[in-house]
């Protein structure tokens, strides 16, 4: 009995391991998946951690751009914008180490309609930024213009519904997407989108002193001034 019933229990112990390695060969091949956050309406999210250790783009998008700053290019009243941050994944392929995307919406409006996208990557070194930036470049559609901002090279796509500016900057590349909406003081989409990825470049860049200034807020950015 007592040969019968350890047998019992070593083929137990046998089938319980084998579950065990086969749950582990399943697991380890998957992609590791982007972790989202949700900061708090005013764009406040948690100071510095360990997880920017090293970092070239913050992990939260109240660093990159605060949604007051947006309040005040946009036009719209304090507290009235949400932010969402999606960090994604690593892509060697192509030299990219860091991806983190942004999308601002009306606070209280469960997620909906963007105000504005922004992806902001970066790269192993300028070369391999600034070849995913070309091939981004060519796969956008509307009608493009070139909009270099300092001596950071920039395209803008205007398109119906929306506007997209795409920028390399040393290590980093930069997309922001513009939904059509109401602009004040007679601003237009680009002009909008300039004043923007000034006021984003230098939190995403490896040498913020490099990156052109942002523009005081509630001051005018001129497009030909963006080349300057």
């Amino acid at each position: 009995m007592r040969g019968a019933g350890g047998g019992r229990a070593a083929r137990a112990l046998l089938a319980a391991a084998l579950a065990l390695a086969i749950g582990a060969c399943g697991t380890s091949e998957a992609e590791p998946t982007a972790l989202p956050t949700f900061p708090t309406a005013d764009g406040s999210g948690p100071a510095a951690t360990a997880a920017d250790d090293g970092r070239v783009i913050p992990v939260d998008c109240g660093r990159i751009l605060a949604a007051p700053d947006l309040e005040a290019v946009m036009g719209l009243p304090l507290g009235s914008v949400a932010v969402r941050t999606t960090v994604g994944v690593p892509q060697p392929a192509v030299g990219r180490t860091e991806r983190v995307s942004c999308r601002y919406t009306r606070a209280g409006d469960g997620g909906g309609r963007a105000l504005l996208d922004i992806n902001a990557t970066a790269y192993r070194d300028p070369a391999a930024a600034s070849a995913q930036w070309q091939v981004n470049v060519k796969a956008e559609s509307g009608e493009r213009r070139d909009m270099p901002l300092g001596s950071a090279p920039a395209v803008v796509f205007e398109k119906r519904g929306q506007a997209v500016l795409m920028v390399a900057h040393s290590t980093s590349n930069l997309t922001l997407v513009l939904p059509d909406q109401p602009l004040p003081g007679g601003k237009t989409r680009v002009d909008a989108l300039v004043d923007l990825a000034l006021r984003v470049l230098p939190a995403v860049s490896t040498d913020p002193s490099t990156a052109p200034p942002p523009p005081p807020l509630g001051e005018p950015v001129s497009q030909a001034g963006a080349s300057r």
